[in-house]
């Protein structure tokens, strides 16, 4: 079989999932349609309905385009079987009813954002740097009932900085998940359907600890003050730049707010200051007491503001006296 023919349905929303759609459209392989989330209401009174990234790409390509409430519509059943393809793949969708992922032929693969089976769940990239991870990497497998858990097509590995924030990683991981959704593709046309899979659990060492990887909601981004140093530093990278790690901001009159951190450097130093306590030259410089030293604040946002600069944000507010909790 060459790649014109074999006929692909791509399900995906966000830009992360652009990048491999662009690169079958591009490498010239045969997208038969495209299935992505309903056009999401924007705006103050959410009279702006906004395309996904995925919809805004396929309809420049001119690809057929099917939007479902509900994945277990008859009418979407289908219009999804009437495009007769022979291969699904998804990438930062839905969990699929098998109805769906058990249609075409050559089956249904997953690209996930982890070295699988570790950081199964919705939020891989996030929680890889939360937990100090120093290599991560991308994952194509079939899918089956239960998410994240179906036989692994192939990995490919990716070094974690310890610079890198969540932002950073999710490009190169992007790209990087692409290039191995190519690969997958290639390696099934030429295996004509015979390809070779593994289970998960031939992956995990018997002692390895499986770290999931859970949908992140806002309480998931408080910062605790009393974790050491290299915790609270990997917390703010793994969060930026969105959705953001916070703090309370309690100033010296009592006053609270939510004060957004998005790059913190690590200050390595005995003391004895309570967690939350603030040190700042009220110029430049902007640290707050963990347990076994300080955290420099670098980006911050105020509620209300914008991101900024450290020096800015000093520049318009007192801290003398304040602490964050």
């Amino acid at each position: 079989m060459e790649k014109n023919d074999l006929k692909i349905v791509f399900m995906g929303t966000p830009e992360f999932a652009v990048a491999s759609l662009r690169a079958l459209v591009e490498g010239g392989y045969r997208v038969v349609g495209v299935v992505t989330m309903p056009d999401k209401p924007v705006g103050r009174h959410g009279s702006v309905l906004q395309a996904s990234a995925v919809k805004q790409y396929a309809l420049l390509q001119g690809l057929p385009v099917l939007q479902p409430e509900n994945l277990k519509d008859e009418r979407f059943i289908r219009e999804l079987r009437a495009l007769q393809a022979d291969l699904q793949i998804v990438v930062a969708f839905r969990m699929l009813p098998e109805v769906v992922w058990a249609m075409p032929p050559r089956g249904t693969f997953n690209l996930h954002a982890s070295l699988l089976p570790q950081y199964r769940g919705a939020a891989p990239i996030n929680w890889a740097i939360i937990n100090g991870e120093k290599e991560t990497g991308v994952t194509t497998f079939f899918l089956k009932h239960e998410i994240d858990t179906g036989h692994i097509i192939r990995r490919r590995r990716l070094p974690v900085a310890e610079t890198d924030d969540a932002g950073h990683l999710h490009d190169a991981l992007m790209d990087a998940g692409a290039q191995l959704v190519i690969e997958t593709v290639d390696l099934l046309i030429e295996a004509g359907g015979m390809i070779e899979t593994r289970p998960q659990e031939m992956l995990r060492a018997d002692e390895e600890e499986l770290r999931p990887a859970p949908k992140i909601f806002k309480d998931t981004c408080r910062i605790d003050w009393q974790q050491p140093v290299a915790k609270v530093y990997d917390f703010v990278r793994g969060l930026s730049p969105y959705p953001a790690a916070w703090t309370e901001l309690v100033l010296p009159d009592g006053r609270r707010t939510v004060l957004k951190l998005f790059a913190t450097e690590k200050r390595m130093e005995n003391h004895s200051l309570a967690a939350g306590t603030i040190r700042t030259d009220g110029k430049k410089h902007l640290d707050i007491a963990a347990e076994d030293g300080f955290i420099r604040v670098k980006e911050v946002q105020l509620a209300g503001k914008k991101r900024m600069v450290v020096s800015d944000f000093l520049n318009g507010i007192v801290l003398s006296n304040a602490r964050v909790e």
